[in-house]
């Protein structure tokens, strides 16, 4: 038999040419049909994997040559501190580098007022009061050093430093792997920004908080173009007013 016969409602094949040359065709569809499955795969792979990373690379570009070191920062009226975690009500370690970083920079006369912006949502966590004691304790004046008791994210600090209190310029303290995003958003909540990166070993610590970066940076991209209001406005505040004035006074 040279064709196929359908027995029990399946189609057989005969062994002469034209049966192999059908089996061979139905294996090249088969073979052919995966091939596409998996291209689309990978293709929607490629698109997902653009649009992850786009914002990151938005944030890199736009950041220009806007971040360095203490020794390279311009002077600015104000320094502005992103929270990084207590630990036993203390900073932890990379707070504490953020902040010996800002004193660098007020004792160097880079700055003349530190705002330190943390997470103060509720009564047994107060970052904010923590990081104004470290400074004091490392002797700047307590007038220079303003707190943000709001600043629950990156983009609620920047756009709160300049609807609230007044900051058009500043220098940015956070680690390296944050400070491009800080940099984004303070600018697009109007503030003329430089960045210091603090470095740190790349520990785990530190490849954890750079892949959060990942997800962080869509986030600022849609805040960047939303500018949406931060979770606490409030009124202006006086405090950053108050610390430039005594600096004022301080050199006359």
């Amino acid at each position: 038999m040279l064709g196929g016969s359908i027995r029990g409602g399946h189609v057989r094949f005969g062994s002469g040419i034209p049966g192999l040359l059908r089996r061979r065709a139905l294996r090249l569809g088969v073979r052919l049909r995966r091939r596409r499955a998996q291209r689309r795969v990978f293709q929607l792979a490629t698109v997902c994997c653009s649009l992850a990373l786009a914002p990151s690379a938005w944030l890199w570009l736009s950041a220009g040559g806007g971040v360095g070191t203490v020794a390279s920062a311009p002077n600015a009226p104000v320094a502005v501190v992103f929270g990084a975690g207590l630990f036993e009500g203390r900073p932890s370690p990379y707070l504490a580098h953020r902040l010996d970083a800002a004193v660098d920079l007020y004792r160097e006369r880079k700055v003349q007022a530190i705002l330190v912006t943390g997470d103060n949502g509720r009564d047994s966590y107060d970052e904010t009061d923590a990081m104004r004691q470290y400074l004091i304790d490392q002797g700047v004046p307590q007038v220079r050093v303003v707190g943000d008791y709001a600043g629950f994210d990156t983009w609620d600090s920047c756009t709160r430093a300049h609807r609230v209190f007044g900051v058009d310029r500043a220098v940015l303290v956070s680690q390296d792997f944050h400070v491009r995003r800080a940099l984004a958003l303070c600018r697009a909540a109007g503030i003329d920004a430089y960045a210091v990166g603090v470095p740190e070993r790349h520990d785990v610590t530190w490849l954890y908080g750079g892949l959060r970066e990942i997800p962080g940076a869509g986030k600022a991209a849609l805040n960047a173009w939303l500018r949406p209001d931060p979770l606490f406005l409030g009124p202006r505040e006086d405090g950053i007013p108050k610390a430039l004035a005594d600096a004022g006074t301080a050199r006359g």
